[in-house]
Parts: structure tokens; sequence; C-alpha cells
């Protein structure tokens, strides 16, 4: 068993869409970098995955995605398409069993999201992953929903930074060394649905307990509230929740 550990650059560039494209929702955040390595069952890496990818959602790379990664429209041009490097990436995965990694869920989602998009039968992809984010936030012992960066897990961690971040292999590097350092046997791996849709609960309906409210204004005040009394305090707590009064100091 095998352990896939990947990291990938984006690009989104909206204005490089042409015109005609209204809903621009559609479009992922197109993956112009995989970087990944094959651990084995004791961790050790058996094999590494690096590969630019040429464009064709957007024309141009958004100029704060060259800034972060130092990968320009003119390298790009000269690689192979998504659908073409994402073939060479299964035949790196294999046919032997195997759980994805990452450093957070945007990989697998964005991931699934341009083989959609390329309409790429994706049975073949592993479904099994592990997010390591969370586990890392609670291996150094604060809450796992405050979530680290890469750098400074690997700050935290005492990982040497050898190589720069921002590149998808070198970030797959440093994702596999926390791995390393954080794993233990209850991290169990889930499964990836990407037409799962998260169902958000209704929010409670509140209803205002008016008698209880009376009873304390005749508690403070040392008497019963008469009739016109209790409909201006009922008035005026709904105005208050109405935050229509409300001034910011």
């Amino acid at each position: 068993m095998n352990y896939i550990v990947f990291d990938l650059e984006f690009n989104q560039d909206i204005t490089s869409l042409k015109e005609y494209y209204k809903d621009k929702s559609r479009f992922p955040f197109e993956i112009i970098q995989i970087g990944a390595l094959k651990l084995d069952i004791d961790y050790k890496t058996i094999a590494t995955f690096n590969h630019l990818i040429k464009p064709v959602i957007y024309t141009n790379i958004a100029g704060f995605i060259t800034e972060l990664t130092g990968i320009t429209m003119k390298e790009l041009e000269k690689e192979k398409s998504f659908p073409v490097v994402f073939k060479e990436f299964l035949d790196f995965i294999g046919q032997e069993e195997c759980i994805l990694c990452t450093w957070g869920t945007s990989d697998m989602k964005e991931l699934y999201r341009n083989i959609s998009y390329h309409q790429i039968d994706h049975k073949n992809v592993p479904d099994r992953y592990i997010n390591i984010q969370p586990f890392t936030s609670l291996h150094v012992g604060i809450s796992k929903k405050e979530l680290l960066s890469l750098e400074n897990a690997v700050s935290i961690l005492d990982i040497p930074t050898t190589y720069k971040f921002h590149d998808a292999l070198s970030d797959a590097y440093y994702t596999a060394e926390i791995f390393k350092k954080v794993y233990h046997p209850l991290i169990l791996p889930n499964r990836y649905d990407p037409n799962f849709v998260p169902i958000k609960p209704r929010p409670k309906k509140i209803t205002i307990d008016f008698y209880g409210l009376i009873k304390q204004f005749e508690k403070m005040y040392g008497r019963e509230m008469n009739s016109e009394e209790q409909e201006m305090i009922k008035l005026a707590y709904k105005m208050g929740r109405t935050n229509q009064f409300a001034k910011t100091l």
C-alpha cells in the first residue's frame, strides 16, 4: 500500500476568458502544475512526479500567481495539456492500493473540477484521502479548526526549508515530511465524493418569552406592569432587535 502526497498550483484569470462566457463560476481554478511523492508503507519516498501544464481555460496567468509561483505563460505554452498530464499522473499512481494525501481540501476539490471540465472519467482516481492539515493542528496542541499554513507548520515542526514554497513538488515534499511527523494509526482516510453537496441545517426558530420579559420588568420596578406598559416594552424590544437605532461609536 502506498501514500500519494500531492500538491497543485492553480491559475484563474477571469479577465482572459472570452466575453461571451457569462457564468464564470462554472470554470475551475485551472491546474498549471502537479507535484507528488509516492511513499511506501514505511513512509519512504519511492518515486516523484512533477509536471507543468499548458492552460486552455485562461489565456493569461494572473500577475499574483506568477509572483507567488514564478510560473509564466511563456513556460506553460510549451507544456502538455491537462488530459495528457493527468493520464501520466494516473500512471505514476499505479494500480497498487493507495491513499491520497493533501494539505487542505481545495486540491481534491479542484482536481475533480478540472477532471470534470475536461470530461475525463474519474473512476480510476483513488477516492480515499487524508487531509493532513487539521491533524497537524491537533499534533501541535491547538484546535483542528485553527488551520496552520504549510509554511507555519514546517516552521513549528522544525522541518528544514530546503526548497521554495508555492512550487507543487516542493509543497508536496513538505506535506510528506509533516505527514511523517504527525501520522498515527488513528488517522483514517475519508472517501471523497465529488457529487456530495452538504445540507445546511435550517436555523432554529426563536420565539421570545414576553411573559418572562414582563415579569423581569415587574421584578425590577417592584410592581405590576399595566397593559399599556406591557405593549410599550414589547414594542421597544422588537425595535431594538432590528438595530434601526444602532449607532457606530
